[in-house]
């Protein structure tokens, strides 16, 4: 066990990093699984937000996220599953009123 107090609070740290990173990577294993067993547009788009979450949270490689997406898709296509259009990202930008006119 480390003696000094911020190497004691470093280990704290990992631990819950640890336990973070775990629950992603068996969340991304689980529905890569559920995707293999049964190619649907829905599996697919879950296994792409899996993906894109470990990405985001630095769990896995940007090249790795790359192949997996990539095998997921071809997985799909073969199989015969449309993808559905994803939503947007952003919202669109509200409209602004226009200017009251002085009289």
């Amino acid at each position: 066990m480390p003696i000094i107090k911020s190497a004691k609070k470093r280990v704290r740290v990992a631990r819950r990093a640890r336990s973070r990173n775990v629950k992603t990577k068996r969340e991304l294993k689980t529905a890569l699984k559920l995707f293999t067993k049964t190619p649907s547009a829905k599996s697919q788009s879950a296994v792409q937000s899996q993906i894109d979450k470990a990405l985001k949270k630095n769990v896995i490689h940007k090249n790795k996220a790359a192949r997996l997406k990539k095998r997921a898709a071809q997985a799909a296509k073969a199989k015969g599953v449309k993808a559905t259009k994803a939503a947007p990202t952003k919202k669109p930008a509200a409209k602004k009123a226009a200017p009251k006119k002085k009289s």
